[in-house]
C-alpha cells in the first residue's frame, strides 16, 4: 500500500469550492467541521458508554469516550508520522502527510462509535439475538425471510455491528445535502473500517484480526469497493485503522476501571490486590513497577491532604498509564511497519508489546466488577425489552412497507414515526432494485432507525407505544 493512495483526499460525491471563498482548509481540516456540527455526533452525549442512562456529570458517555479516543489517536498520529520521518525513513511518507495522519485519525477518533445502537454494546447483541430468533418466523408473501432473503442479507442482521453501521451513516443515512451523507474523504472512510470483510468472510479463528467482524452491509458493496480502489487497499486493512483501534483500546481500558471505581463498583484497594493478583507469573518489571505507581500516588494525595486521596491516584495513575501505552502503540507501528504496509500484519498494534498485561488486567477487573455487576446486568435486561419491543413494531411494518402488501392503519402510523430523512434514503437506493433487495432495505431501514435513537429517546418511544407512559 502507499501512502498517497491511503491519504486519499477525494470524497464520493466530487465538488468544488466556490471561487476566492479564502476557505484555506485542507480537506481532513474540512471532514472534521462536518463531523462535530452533525446531529448524529451530538447524539451520542446521550447514548451508554458502560452505564446505561446514567445522571452524574463524571461518568463517560459515548460522546466523551468518543472524544477521548480523537485526541489519544491524534497523540499516535504524531508519534507515528515523527518515526516514519526520523527513523523508518520512508522514502513515500512525506513531511505533509504528518498533519494529514493526525488530522484523519482525530476524525476517526469522533467517528469509530457513531453507528452504535443505544445502551452500549449490549445493543448490538440485542439487534443480533433478536434477529437470529426471529427471521425464520418472518413471512413475506407466505414465505420465511430465511428463503427469501440471500445469505449475505440474513447474515448482515446477524453479524450486526455499530462498526459497519457507522460507514452506512457517515456515507447515507445523514441525509443533510443528498443521499451521500457527510460526504467525507476516502482516506478517512478507509481509516474507520476496521474489518474489511463482508458478513460472509467472517473468520473468528483465522488468526487475522481483520476477519473478526464484518466491515460492510451487502447494501453498501459498491461504497465499499469504491473506497478499496481509491486507497488501494483491496481487502486488506488501512494501517490507520490499527492506530485508531489502539486509540481506542486505550482510551476505554483505563477510563472503565476510573468509571467503575468512581461508581463504586470496587474499591482502591481492592484494585490494587487485583492488579498484584492477576496471572503473576507473566508479570515483569515493568508491570509492578506500574501497579507500584498507583500505591505511591495515593500515598502522595494523603500527604498532601487532598480529601479524596483514592480517587485522586486513581484518576492520576490512568493519565500515566495512557501515556505508557501510546509509546507501546508507538514502538508497535515501528516494529510492524513493513507488515502494516504490505496488509499482512494480523495483530493488535499492543499485542505482545510492553502494557499488554496491564491491559489485559485492567480489562478482565471492569469486566468482573462493571459490565457484569447487578446494576448492569438490570438495566441489560431492561434494554432487551425495549429492542425486543421496538424490533417485533417496526419490523412488522416494514415488511409490508412500500410494497403491493396491504398494511394496517396502525402499520402505517408505525412507518411514519421513522425518520423522514432515512425513508428519504430509503427510497433513493431501492428505485430500481428487485422485490427481495428493497425487502432487504426496508429491514436495515429499522436498524437505522433503531441505531440513530437515544437511550433516552428507546426508551421514551418503549414507553409510549406500549401504552406504558
Amino acid at each position: 500500500m502507499e501512502w498517497q493512495k491511503l491519504l486519499c483526499p477525494d470524497r464520493i460525491r466530487a465538488y468544488r469550492g466556490r471561487p476566492g471563498s479564502g476557505d484555506l482548509r485542507t480537506e481532513f481540516e474540512k471532514d472534521y467541521h462536518r463531523i462535530i456540527g452533525s446531529a448524529s455526533f451530538r447524539r451520542l452525549q446521550d447514548k451508554t458508554q458502560v452505564f446505561p442512562l446514567d445522571r452524574s456529570d463524571f461518568i463517560r458517555t459515548r460522546l466523551t469516550h468518543s472524544l477521548e479516543v480523537s485526541s489519544f489517536a491524534k497523540s499516535l498520529g504524531q508519534n507515528i508520522s515523527e518515526e516514519i520521518l526520523r527513523n523508518i525513513k520512508d522514502p513515500q511518507f512525506f513531511a505533509s502527510y504528518k498533519a494529514d495522519i493526525c488530522d484523519i485519525l482525530q476524525c476517526a477518533g469522533l467517528l469509530h462509535d457513531i453507528g452504535n445502537p443505544p445502551f452500549g454494546h449490549f445493543g448490538e447483541t440485542a439487534i443480533r439475538d433478536w434477529f437470529r430468533r426471529k427471521m425464520p418466523e418472518l413471512r413475506w408473501k407466505g414465505r420465511p425471510l430465511t428463503e427469501v432473503l440471500n445469505p449475505q442479507m440474513q447474515e448482515d442482521f446477524y453479524q450486526f455491528e455499530g462498526n459497519t453501521q457507522a460507514l452506512r451513516l457517515v456515507t447515507k443515512l445523514h441525509y443533510l445535502v443528498d443521499e451521500h451523507g457527510m460526504n467525507l474523504t476516502k482516506g478517512l472512510l478507509g481509516a474507520i473500517i476496521k474489518y474489511p470483510v463482508s458478513s460472509l468472510e467472517i473468520d473468528k479463528k483465522s488468526g487475522d484480526i481483520r476477519t473478526k467482524k464484518m466491515g460492510y452491509f451487502y447494501a453498501d458493496r459498491e461504497v465499499f469497493q469504491e473506497i478499496q480502489e481509491s486507497t488501494g487497499t483491496f481487502g486488506k486493512r488501512h494501517p490507520l485503522a490499527f492506530v485508531l483501534e489502539a486509540a481506542d483500546d486505550i482510551a476505554y481500558r483505563t477510563a472503565d476501571i476510573e468509571d467503575a471505581f468512581k461508581k463504586g463498583c470496587i474499591t482502591f484497594e481492592r484494585l490494587v490486590q487485583e492488579l498484584k493478583d492477576y496471572c503473576p507469573e507473566e508479570q515483569d518489571g515493568d508491570y509492578k513497577d506500574m501497579v507500584s505507581l498507583l500505591e505511591r500516588r495515593r500515598t502522595r494525595a494523603i500527604e498532601k491532604g487532598i480529601t479524596r486521596p483514592d480517587a485522586n491516584a486513581v484518576q492520576n495513575w490512568t493519565v500515566q498509564v495512557q501515556g505508557k501505552m501510546i509509546r507501546s502503540a508507538t514502538a508497535g507501528f515501528v516494529r510492524h511497519y513493513e507488515e502494516l504496509m504490505e496488509g499482512t500484519c494480523k495483530k493488535e498494534l499492543l499485542d505482545g508489546m510492553p502494557g499488554t498485561l496491564m491491559m489485559r488486567a485492567l480489562g478482565d477487573i471492569a469486566y468482573r466488577y462493571a459490565f457484569i455487576s447487578a446494576p448492569i446486568l438490570k438495566l441489560e435486561v431492561g434494554a432487551d425489552a425495549i429492542f425486543s419491543f421496538l424490533l417485533e413494531r417496526f419490523v412488522d411494518a416494514a415488511i409490508r412497507y412500500d410494497s403491493d402488501e396491504p398494511m394496517t392503519a396502525v402499520q402505517e402510523k408505525l412507518m411514519s414515526l421513522i425518520s423522514e430523512n432515512y425513508r428519504a434514503i430509503y427510497h433513493v437506493y431501492a428505485k430500481g432494485k428487485d422485490e427481495t433487495e428493497r425487502l432487504y432495505l426496508r429491514l436495515l431501514l429499522i436498524t437505522d432507525e433503531i441505531c440513530g435513537m437515544t437511550d433516552s429517546y428507546a426508551k421514551e418511544m418503549y414507553q409510549e407505544l406500549g401504552g406504558i407512559k
